[in-house]
């Protein structure tokens, strides 16, 4: 198996290596959109997050837009967008939000499938509970990498 490199970043009193986590769906609107986010707020002094889909959206989806705002006080829409896998650096580990949208091809195997439903159009409390699944996702996530 290919050892990959990791990026170092480096202060003055120390070097710390951080993995670089993709989250992918087919539109990376919402459910990757979502994990990007929390892997920010929750994990970023352990990996760097990013999301991406085989295909984009015009905007990240509204309600996960405002659950998270009203949640965490994230905004999602001031610092993530629908980006591309090619938009992305390569990961470390390809995490995958789940198929029941459809698989997502990247061209690598994923590293894990959290196999999360799609909230989209569905209620306040059915996104509350995806939600709160990524969320134990990413401090398990966090734990093991630390």
């Amino acid at each position: 198996m290919e050892e990959k490199v990791l990026e170092c970043l480096s202060t003055t009193s120390e070097q710390r290596c951080y993995k670089k986590i993709a989250f992918i769906c087919v539109h990376n609107s919402c459910r990757s959109q979502i994990a990007e986010a929390l892997g920010k707020y929750l994990a970023a002094d352990v990996f760097e997050s990013y999301s991406a889909g085989t295909e984009t959206k015009p905007q990240i989806n509204q309600d996960a837009v405002r659950i998270m705002k009203d949640l965490y006080g994230i905004d999602m829409e001031k610092t993530q967008y629908s980006k591309l896998v090619s938009d992305i650096p390569s990961p470390d580990i390809a995490i995958s939000m789940g198929c029941n949208v459809g698989c997502p091809y990247i061209g690598i195997a994923f590293d894990d499938n959290w196999g999360l439903e799609d909230p989209t159009g569905k209620s306040d409390d059915e996104f509350k509970r995806i939600i709160k699944e990524i969320e134990n996702h990413i401090l398990q996530l966090r734990e093991e990498l630390k």
